[in-house]
C-alpha cells in the first residue's frame, strides 16, 4: 500500500516555522494546531536554523527578502572592511620585512 505524503506550500512551513520560533509554541503544540505530524514541522524548524541555503520562487514576503538583504549587505560590507585592513597589514608588514633586511 502506498503511502500518500501532504505537499505543503513553502508559506505554510514559514508560518508553521514561526509559530515555534516566532510565538514560542512547543514543536507538539503548533503541529497539533496546525494538525501536522510533529516530526514533520520538527524537520522545518531544524531546516529554517541551517541558514537559508536556497529560496524557492514565492517561498519569501518582500518583508523577508528585504530583511535578508540587508543582512546580506551588512554581512558584505564587514568582509569589505575586513579584507582592506589585511591587505593594509600585509603591506605594512612586508614593508617593516624588506626594511629589516637591508644594512
Amino acid at each position: 500500500m502506498k503511502e500518500h505524503h501532504q505537499r505543503y506550500t513553502p508559506e505554510f512551513r514559514s508560518e508553521a516555522v514561526k509559530l515555534v520560533t516566532e510565538q514560542g509554541l512547543s514543536h507538539q503544540a503548533a503541529a497539533k494546531r496546525l494538525s501536522i505530524p510533529k516530526g514533520t514541522l520538527a524537520n522545518w524548524v531544524a531546516a529554517s536554523k541551517t541558514v537559508e541555503l536556497s529560496y524557492e520562487p514565492g517561498s519569501l514576503s518582500s518583508r523577508e527578502l528585504a530583511k535578508e538583504n540587508a543582512r546580506l549587505r551588512k554581512e558584505l560590507a564587514e568582509a569589505r572592511m575586513e579584507r582592506d585592513i589585511l591587505k593594509k597589514a600585509t603591506a605594512y608588514f612586508a614593508k617593516e620585512s624588506l626594511q629589516g633586511t637591508r644594512s
